[in-house]
């Protein structure tokens, strides 16, 4: 198993949320309201005056056959819109309870 933490600019929050759907991952964990920035490029998210938009995060756990086809419409969403931010990240899951 495979845990995918998506990072996104809270205007894609339903595309993401439609996205896992389709592809039948039916549980997932979000956080509201993150701050931050890119790595590379992009415009800070602060939720301030001068910089106010921000991002969600949504961390899920998937099958591993499930990541690549998730991994990919991901990608082709930020290709839409590159601007926005939207990054995913994807973590070996050792143990489960």
């Amino acid at each position: 198993m495979k845990a995918i933490f998506i990072s996104f600019n809270q205007a894609y929050n339903d595309e993401i949320v439609e996205l896992l759907e389709r592809h039948g991952q039916r549980g997932y964990t979000r956080w509201n309201d993150i701050l931050g920035r890119g790595s590379a490029d992009g415009e800070p998210h602060y939720g301030s005056h001068a910089w106010p938009v921000q991002n969600m995060a949504i961390l899920t756990v998937v099958e591993d056959d499930r990541v690549d086809p998730i991994l990919a419409d991901i990608a082709e969403t930020d290709r839409a819109s590159l601007d926005l931010g939207l990054r995913a990240f994807v973590w070996d899951i050792t143990d489960q309870y």
